[in-house]
């Protein structure tokens, strides 16, 4: 559907029924698929054929979602995970192993954070983090000769800095590595990072792409724009033979366009398992359905809220890239022109306590760890998913222990409004 814009891609894309076929894509909730012939089967365990045998690698109801993400975001390839962490797991993992090195903004989400330079320096892998705002020189001097990726997220998760998306991938480049950039909370419907310049786009489509708090999940796209033999060095899992799986080297089989997700399914998906489940997968696709409508409501309710949190008197500052006086305006209308998400970031004058008081006196919104859904939600990073990190941590990742997270939902903006005004009114 490359012909399609991205409205009618969120509603139809990923999968064509023929004739006589649902209209819906089907559940395929089978652990396991039949073949006529231990060669048929065989062509698929040596990767010489398409289709299915086992569930924990691949199922067809998850693969028109992805199909339909990959679409979305202008790829050539893509997979579905267990969720946003596995996602990103896999997207680094995939062509980083021990005595590997990867550059990292550090304005990035609590438990990617974590997952990157707690558990995967238990494997070996070392990490240098860099202020989204760092020079170029800054920049330069993170690189080592064993750095394998760059990664990023095009809004940062509490803390709402915006990603200099061609910066870093121009950095990265010149290393010779890939940029991965989790697209979770612009979604392509806001931003589309492979026209950036960024390799490799992961999502927790828990978040937005899902929309109700229904479906834990996960996703990861290929632009199938890295060119993995001309640094063959340096990807040896990409560019040499598997001997996990016949011999077969990825970047010569399947070229720029299918060796990072082919081998990330026949590797990582089968190794790990973390596959998401078909049901949450149809579950997920309703929410893309309705992806681009509702994007521009949760932006217009954050916009609103935002304007009005900045003229309070009880509010010490307030985080959103759609305030023309914010840090990352310039960025957000260059990388974001329609509107970035639903997401606010605020501190009040009377910190910590303060913010306890403030949520706790919400009506509307629900004290949650979960972000971006149809239901206002908030919460204290500090205390919740970020609580891993040390102060000065959190304050390079521009989270300060007062922080308020509030999540605008679907609901009326000025419902929404009043209902932070009578909780503000309670703080003194």
């Amino acid at each position: 559907m490359s012909d399609y814009r991205i409205e009618t891609k969120c509603v139809q894309g990923g999968y064509t029924p023929g004739n006589g076929e649902p209209r819906q894509i089907p559940i395929v909730q089978s652990t396991t698929f039949k073949y006529a012939t231990s060669e048929d089967m065989g062509k698929l365990f040596d990767l010489e054929a398409s289709g299915y045998f086992y569930t924990r690698l691949q199922n067809p109801t998850n693969d028109y979602v992805a199909a339909k993400i990959c679409e979305l975001e202008g790829g050539t390839a893509a997979m579905l995970t267990s969720s946003g962490q596995a996602a990103n797991f896999f997207a680094l993992f995939n062509i980083c192993s021990c005595g590997d090195h990867i550059v990292s903004s550090s304005s990035i989400y609590g438990g990617t954070f974590n997952l990157i330079s707690v558990t995967m320096a238990k494997m070996g892998i070392e990490v240098t983090f860099v202020s989204p705002d760092c020079t170029d020189a800054e920049l330069k001097a993170a690189f080592r000769p064993n750095t394998k990726a760059v990664f990023g997220e095009t809004i940062a998760n509490p803390a709402l800095t915006v990603l200099d998306i061609e910066k870093f991938a121009k950095a990265a480049h010149a290393h010779g590595v890939p940029l991965i950039v989790d697209n979770t909370f612009a979604t392509p419907v806001n931003c589309r990072p492979f026209e950036w310049g960024a390799d490799i786009v992961t999502h927790s489509t828990t978040k937005y792409m899902d929309g109700h708090g229904a479906a834990v999940g996960g996703a990861i796209v290929d632009s199938g724009r890295f060119d993995w033999m001309a640094h063959a060095d340096k990807f040896p899992g990409l560019c040499t033979p598997d001997d996990s799986y016949h011999g077969i080297t990825y970047a010569e089989k399947f070229g720029r366009e299918g060796a990072f997700i082919t081998k990330c399914t026949a590797q990582l998906m089968r190794d790990f398992g973390a596959i998401q489940s078909p049901q949450n997968a149809f579950y997920l696709n309703l929410g893309l359905e309705s992806l681009h409508v509702r994007m521009a409501r949760h932006c217009e309710n954050g916009q609103a809220v935002a304007e009005f949190l900045a003229q309070h008197p009880k509010v010490a500052s307030v985080i959103y890239c759609g305030l023309p006086g914010d840090k990352y305006h310039l960025l957000a209308e260059k990388y974001l022109p329609h509107g970035s998400c639903g997401v606010v970031s605020f501190e009040l004058k009377g910190g910590r306590e303060a913010a306890s008081t403030f949520m706790k006196h919400l009506k509307l919104a629900a004290i949650e760890t979960h972000v971006a859904d149809a239901r206002t939600c908030c919460l204290n990073p500090a205390s919740s998913t970020h609580r891993q990190m040390t102060d000065e941590q959190l304050a390079a990742a521009g989270v300060p222990a007062g922080l308020v997270r509030m999540s605008c939902g679907l609901e009326n903006k000025q419902d929404l409004i009043d209902d932070i005004a009578q909780a503000l009114d309670q703080v003194k």
